[in-house]
């Protein structure tokens, strides 16, 4: 039973993580283009850098997404399976 919660607990995490409206379009996003910069999200979402990174921290502190560093340049992509497939399911 302790190991159900555990789990059940994991995924209501991952939930909240992507419920803000920002951070649901974000995923979406990396999910149908396979990846972006902060830049570009910052284009498409017209919401200022420091806040796309600050939802960007949330999403990579529930690795939900992860960064491959090119230089000088993160681009970001969706690595959890769940996610993808609740956001398949909402879109």
């Amino acid at each position: 039973m302790e190991e159900l919660t555990k789990e059940l607990e994991k995924k209501a995490e991952i939930l909240k993580a992507i419920s803000h409206p920002i951070r649901l379009c974000i995923v979406k996003n990396l999910i149908k283009e396979g990846g972006a910069n902060v830049t570009t999200m910052q284009n498409c979402l017209g919401a200022p850098q420091s806040t796309v990174s600050q939802h960007i921290g949330k999403l990579k502190a529930s690795s939900i997404i992860e960064g491959d560093r090119n230089g000088t340049e993160i681009t970001y992509r969706v690595i959890n399976a769940d996610v993808k497939k609740v956001i398949k399911a909402l879109f």
